[in-house]
């Protein structure tokens, strides 16, 4: 076994070298023209600049909830020793993932366009190998803390079995997936926030009032735009998957320590693995994966969408094939099963993939049909917008649901009579969690596929401002397109992971209840629980059934009732707190564009240069300033219901945030994705083309969409898993709370 383990730390420097060799094979390209050059310099250093900030304001973050976690260990022996420090590297890594990320993205741009300019497969190329670099350093990192943690705290950690032993190994692991999903939520919120204040500012003045083309250097929002297209798509992004990667690695791992019980305590080590190995696994089908993608000189989006596929979908088939093999050897039970439970992650993926490119994808009559509704104005097309994006959930919902099912079931052998035998119970949610694991196990290249996308786009507005031929315009547009609906569908996989996961961590938030119970009850000699007695022997025996049984955990608990109600609550609050932050924000970029084309004399006649650097401290400071709040309140709302309504209503908050937030996020990324999309298509020469009515029309719905798949939307999964964490965390503060009532 230990021959084995060492395939995962081995895997994660593969892809970080791989991730390496990329990089030094994209800056072998030339940035093009001295213009070109500046532009680019341009955005890397308010790049670069923003993230410095959103650093420091993150750090301070982080260093109070750390205090506060070693008050809780050390001060009142309620949390495990390690929390703080693993919270802090999870943090990190997440951080360093997104920076990474962005710095390559920033070097990638204008090399991109460059790149364009000889041919369009040139230009796909350097961009989806700079996208490349984002995947692979996200699930080299998390494999990488993952490996390094389970070695210290193997090292460290002694109960008094080996079983109890590594249950409470993988539990303590799972909480620097909060310092992963904290860092996570600022980067998108912030990031969001910074990149639609810009996009909306240079829209509506740039496009809607000047009546300039898209990415014109006359426009003094346009620098701040492309900056923001790197910290929020590219930064936010690599942050926001970081931690879903790593989370349903975790949750499943801990789920493999404690449903080893309930088979037999020889497996426990191999369940714990086999996550891990499946995850090392993909890796290497990634880098497979990465080198098949290529396409040909003028080729249409779905020519260009097909050779995204081609890489994606070989890579996906050939995990499919490896889950069996890997989960054969490692002798794990039910082993069959298992695999399929991995194959249902990868095919519910691939399905919400395939239906997100359906609902936001101009080469499909959903999205032009909501560029035809441009003819009628800008009320019609949000309006039919907002139609697509509540249709566009229905695919998603019941491709989650049937894959939860098949999941389960196949993970118990469709014992269908005895679902909920405390045996079966572990098993099926090991399976739901291990189906996770599938559907992120290829993650370096679909990520690679979602990175791409503002890559692209921040190369047509290098050759937009730099003044390239027509021909290498049409070239990036035709890839910004297609990185619309790439982006699009790799929300989908991080939001279907999201619901997957979700359901592991609220099994392995009643193992960290567990081991609170336990540790209360080791030094009172019992645990009171609603009036009963428990010892210690009984609580570390006790099934997953037993404590719903305890705490009351049932739909005729008003206080499961209450949690479910403010979890859904949680969702819409969040989303209109960041809604309501990106409209301040764009409304100062607004505002600000004007008054320099009213002021300045000789910018619309490329007389006079605009002041860019005004418009991006505008946005880094309406980012920095509004990005705390909905953070901070994700944090917060589930440690106070868990200290007023006890587990059973973290239980029903938990349900309530990630049956409404899933769906919420789908709508509002799909939406704003075919939104997006649909101004594209008519720029395209479709209903009047640029310049015209329909045209302007469609500009108002990009404009609304633009917070809602950029912003809210994205981040809603990581709240969901944010609020899962943060109530695993602070599991011992609710039971000896509850304790002390």
């Amino acid at each position: 076994m230990n021959t084995l383990f060492w395939i995962v730390p081995i895997a994660s420097l593969l892809a970080l070298g791989f991730a390496y060799y990329f990089f030094k094979d994209i800056m072998k390209e030339s940035e093009g023209t001295v213009t070109m050059k500046e532009i680019a310099q341009y955005v890397r250093e308010g790049a670069m600049a923003y993230l410095k900030q959103q650093y420091k304001v993150v750090t301070i973050v982080f260093v109070i909830l750390a205090v506060f976690f070693a008050i809780l260990a050390y001060g009142f022996h309620i949390q495990n020793p390690w929390v703080p420090f693993a919270f802090l590297t999870g943090g990190f890594f997440s951080g360093l993932a997104g920076f990474i990320g962005m710095k390559t993205a920033t070097f990638a741009s204008a090399r991109t366009a460059n790149a364009a300019s000889r041919s369009l497969n040139s230009g796909l190329k350097v961009a989806f190998r700079a996208g490349a670099v984002m995947g692979l350093t996200v699930v080299g990192l998390g494999l990488l803390d993952i490996s390094i943690w389970f070695l210290v705290l193997t090292h460290f950690v002694e109960e008094a079995t080996s079983t109890q032993t590594l249950v409470v190994i993988t539990t303590t692991m799972l909480t620097f997936g909060m310092g992963a999903s904290t860092q996570a939520l600022f980067a998108r919120v912030g990031g969001g926030i910074y990149t639609k204040a810009a996009d909306v500012g240079a829209d509506l003045v740039g496009k809607v009032e000047a009546g300039i083309p898209e990415d014109d250097p006359r426009n003094p929002a346009t620098i701040a735009d492309n900056v923001g297209d790197n910290v929020g798509d590219v930064a936010g992004m690599g942050a926001d998957l970081y931690e879903s990667y790593c989370g349903s690695i975790l949750a499943t791992a801990a789920l493999g320590a404690s449903s080893a019980f309930f088979i037999k305590d020889s497996v426990q080590l191999e369940a714990v693995f086999a996550p891990m190995l499946i995850a090392a696994v993909g890796i290497v089908l990634s880098i497979i994966g990465i080198f098949l993608v290529r396409t040909k000189e003028g080729a249409n989006m779905k020519q260009l969408l097909s050779a995204l596929g081609k890489g994606v979908n070989v890579s996906a088939a050939l995990i499919a094939v490896a889950a069996f093999v890997i989960l054969y050897i490692l002798h794990i039970p039910h082993w069959v099963g298992l695999s399929f439970s991995v194959i249902a992650g990868l095919v519910a993926g691939v399905i919400i993939g395939q239906a997100t490119e359906y609902y936001t994808s101009h080469s499909y009559r959903p999205t032009q049909r909501v560029s035809e509704s441009g003819q009628t104005g800008p009320a019609t097309v949000i309006i039919s917008g907002l139609g697509l994006g509540m249709l566009s959930t229905a695919v998603p919902v019941l491709t989650i649901s049937a894959a939860i099912i098949v999941a389960y079931l196949s993970a118990i052998h469709f014992d269908v009579a005895n679902m909920m035998t405390a045996q079966n119970l572990g098993l099926g949610l090991y399976g739901i969690g291990i189906a996770a694991v599938g559907m992120l196990s290829t993650l370096g290249i679909t990520l690679a596929t979602d990175a791409y996308g503002p890559i692209a786009d921040n190369a047509g507005g290098n050759a937009e401002m730099s003044g390239l031929a027509p021909e290498v315009r049409k070239r990036t547009d035709a890839l910004d397109a297609l990185g619309n609906t790439t982006a699009a569908t790799g929300k989908g996989f991080a939001i279907g992971s999201a619901a997957l996961t979700a359901l592991a961590l609220l099994a392995s938030y009643i193992e960290e209840i567990k081991i609170a119970l336990a540790r209360a009850a080791e030094t009172t000699g019992t645990a009171l629980i609603n009036g009963v007695e428990h010892t210690k022997d009984a609580i570390e025996k006790a099934s997953m059934i037993d404590f719903m049984n305890w705490f009351e955990i049932n739909l005729l608990n008003p206080k499961v009732l209450v949690g479910v109600f403010i979890g859904a609550m949680v969702a819409f609050l969040f989303c209109g707190l960041t809604m309501n932050a990106v409209g301040r924000a764009a409304q100062s970029m607004v505002e600000e564009v004007r008054r320099q084309f009213r002021e300045i004399k000789g910018i619309l006649t490329g007389e006079a240069k605009p002041d860019y650097a005004k418009c991006v401290a505008i946005s880094t400071k309406g980012a920095q300033r509004e990005m705390l709040l909905p953070s901070i309140l994700a944090i917060i709302i589930p440690i106070a219901v868990g200290l007023i309504f006890g587990v059973s209503g973290v239980m029903g908050l938990l349900v309530g945030g990630c049956g409404t937030g899933f769906v919420l996020a789908v709508f509002m990324a799909n939406a704003g994705g075919a939104w997006d999309n649909a101004k594209k298509y008519v720029e395209e020469g479709n209903f009047g083309g640029k310049g015209s009515d329909t045209h302007k029309a469609t500009v108002v719905g990009d404009t609304v969409g633009d917070p809602f798949k950029d912003t809210s939307g994205p981040s809603l999964n990581i709240l969901i898993k944010l609020m899962s964490m943060v109530s695993i965390v602070t599991a011992g503060l609710t039971v000896a709370w509850t304790l002390i009532e």
